[in-house]
């Protein structure tokens, strides 16, 4: 199957088997940056907690930046990686404020993706699935975040090569769906790699893309010449 087609077969089966994803609640850029780097290696319950930690906190990020790294690290620990993630929120809000005078990211609304994008790529510690993830869910512009379950089931499956690293899955991804399926294709993926396309033991069994996995059919092409 052509591999523009097969996408489209893939978002097409995801929406029969999860339906449309409710939309996710809409942040400013800056906290959906936030949000989305105390997300890294952990899960969403957890984040969400080191997040709601964070701001009750602070209830300005003008008062996490004067409280420094190690006070942020403390509100954030139940997230997880406290002394990772607290440095690099403290380095964007240093950054911002050193270079605009302002902590917001407000300025990315009317810029193109691209421009937008290489801004946020630019601030420390921000790689391309969090930059993909403020533009998407929070600017509501062209981008799809490629995360551990995204990059897992569009290798298995055969949407990208086993060789692309998730930072190159980004545009490969992207060059095969329209824009406007990038929100639900990237979330139903996700959930899909949660759910049923785990790492380690993937129940193929229950996988509506079964037939189409690239990873399945080589596995049973092995089992029968073993056989």
């Amino acid at each position: 199957m052509e591999l523009v087609a097969k996408a489209l077969e893939v978002h097409e089966r995801l929406l029969r088997a999860f339906g449309q994803p409710a939309p996710k609640e809409q942040r400013d850029p800056l906290s959906e940056l936030i949000l989305t780097i105390l997300s890294q290696n952990t899960s969403d319950l957890n984040s969400g907690r080191a997040f709601d930690n964070l701001v009750a906190r602070f209830p300005t990020w003008g008062d996490a930046l004067a409280s420094g790294p190690e006070a942020i690290a403390a509100a954030i620990q139940v997230g997880g990686l406290a002394n990772v993630k607290a440095p690099r929120i403290h380095a964007i809000l240093t950054k911002l404020e050193s270079e605009r005078g302002e902590l917001s990211l407000d300025l990315l609304a009317p810029m193109p993706v691209d421009k937008a994008r290489a801004y946020l790529l630019a601030l420390p510690g921000v790689g391309p699935k969090t930059a993909a993830c403020v533009l998407l869910f929070s600017l509501h512009k062209p981008a799809l975040p490629v995360d551990t379950h995204v990059h897992r089931v569009s290798q298995r499956v055969g949407l990208v090569s086993l060789k692309a690293s998730a930072e190159k899955a980004h545009s490969l991804l992207e060059e095969l769906l329209p824009q406007q399926l990038y929100y639900p294709f990237h979330l139903n993926l996700i959930r899909l790699g949660r759910e049923v396309c785990a790492a380690r033991s993937p129940r193929c069994d229950a996988c509506p893309l079964a037939d189409i996995c690239d990873d399945l059919a080589q596995r049973q092409q092995a089992h029968s010449a073993a056989d």
